[in-house]
């Protein structure tokens, strides 16, 4: 039954080139949600780069994430992972990708066919990528002639649906943008209960059209030239979504996360408002670990935090650090653009924060509490130096440099710390709780901490 519910905005710009089949997808959509009579709040766009992600802010009464390059389907297939493992919320994921977009991220697609999540995914396919100016995809047909194929395109397209009926997808069908019958289509697709996928056929009138003195009149001959059919297609016999499949797998059964559970204690933090950190070290040495204890012992005692970490794409190599933000009110922003305390720990750590612009963006109140083997200049702020290394070694100096600064911060209760240490893996406890004591001790010793 249709319902009189507003999903696209009454006064939307839309904002395509003239004919642009975008534009028809657009209000299609909304006419199927329409007709669905969805809660606005129950949709989550997810939209790709591209022309397609331009659909965000036409839809403001839905929720909208608009994703990197190829990964909106993999944005959405969270969604609706969470949704069928944790408590549900009844939210329904859509996504709309370009043909450039579904290549990029093609796994993705193929991955949620397989594990037939409830997501629907829109793949506006115009033959070529539109906003980048104009280069062939996956899905060109042969002799399409673009950016980079100006002879025309040698190799064969793809059959997106083709390929992932063989990820036994459930619902799969091919319209064109032009078509009255699109609406329904893209209602019947919303509403299967599992992976469904839409191709919808278009032109770029920007690139497609004007070199291939294409219209929508040559469109069908375009598809029957690649010998694609039009319609709904034939799928393999109804199968169980994903969340059916966990809802009544055995508890013994399935998946768990190997991370110890975030405890709770009675005692709580002493934080009047936000403090925001960053230990620095070298790759390798537990300096994201360390960082990782201390926003749950935060957690515990009744806080807000946040770890954002970063490291060569090395890896095991180079430098090591996390910022970190703990508050008594949700965190709304996780930047960090001057930090109240730093912790370095290595000298790897400390070329790190002065070439992205930590040390620069201290103020005179800033603590920096460095290891007393760095030689350095010293930056604005206080500095402090402690035998980390030394004392505690290399692989537990982030956590005694944590521990040392919250000695004379006593923001947190020891309780906290005990109920994460309890969590720890045995053969890991014995050594934060000697790193945390080290800590402690060396901040006993330094009378201007």
């Amino acid at each position: 039954m249709t319902v009189e519910t507003p999903y696209l905005s009454a006064d939307a710009q839309l904002p395509y080139c003239r004919g642009c089949g975008h534009a028809l997808v657009v209000r299609h959509l909304s006419r199927a949600l329409e007709h669905l009579g969805l809660s606005p709040r129950s949709v989550v766009l997810t939209t790709d780069i591209g022309c397609v992600g331009l659909a965000d802010s036409l839809f403001p009464y839905l929720h909208t994430v608009h994703t990197t390059h190829g990964r909106s389907t993999a944005f959405a297939t969270g969604i609706a992972l969470a949704e069928a493992s944790l408590e549900p919320t009844g939210l329904k994921p859509i996504v709309m990708i370009g043909d450039g977009g579904a290549m990029i991220g093609l796994l993705h697609l193929v991955h949620a066919a397989q594990l037939n999540v409830d997501i629907t995914v829109l793949v506006h396919n115009n033959f070529l990528f539109g906003m980048t100016g104009g280069q062939h995809s996956a899905l060109s047909p042969l002799n399409w002639i673009t950016a980079t194929t100006p002879d025309g395109n040698w190799t064969p397209p793809l059959d997106l649906l083709a390929l992932l009926r063989t990820a036994h997808a459930g619902f799969l069908a091919r319209q064109f943008a032009t078509s009255q019958e699109l609406a329904t289509t893209l209602a019947e697709a919303i509403d299967f209960p599992g992976f469904s996928v839409v191709e919808i056929v278009e032109l770029c009138t920007a690139y497609g059209t004007r070199w291939n003195q294409a219209s929508g009149a040559s469109l069908q001959e375009i598809v029957q030239r690649q010998g694609y059919a039009l319609g709904k297609m034939e799928s393999e016999m109804e199968r169980p979504t994903f969340r059916e499949l966990y809802r009544h797998e055995p508890e013994s059964r399935r998946p768990r996360d190997s991370r110890p559970a975030v405890p709770r204690v009675n005692a709580k933090a002493d934080l009047a408002g936000e403090v925001r950190l960053v230990v620095a070290g070298t790759a390798g040495e537990r300096v994201q670990s360390a960082a990782g204890l201390f926003c749950r012992a935060a957690l515990a005692a009744g806080l807000y935090s946040t770890q954002k970490n970063d490291n060569p794409v090395t890896q095991g190599s180079g430098f090591s650090l996390a910022e970190i933000c703990l508050s008594p009110s949700p965190i709304e922003y996780t930047g960090l653009e001057s930090p109240d305390v730093v912790l370095v720990v290595s000298e790897d750590g400390w070329k790190e924060l002065q070439a992205n612009g930590t040390l620069a963006a201290c103020r005179k109140e800033t603590l920096l509490l460095v290891d007393s083997q760095i030689g350095v200049t010293p930056p604005a702020g206080r500095l402090l130096q402690l035998p980390l290394r030394r004392e505690a070694n290399p692989k537990r100096a982030a956590l005694a440099a944590i521990a040392a600064w919250l000695e004379k911060n006593p923001l947190l209760p020891s309780e906290a710390w005990e109920a994460v240490l309890a969590a720890e893996p045995a053969e890991r406890r014995a050594e934060s709780a000697a790193a945390l004591e080290i800590g402690r001790r060396l901040a006993l010793s330094c009378a201007d901490l």
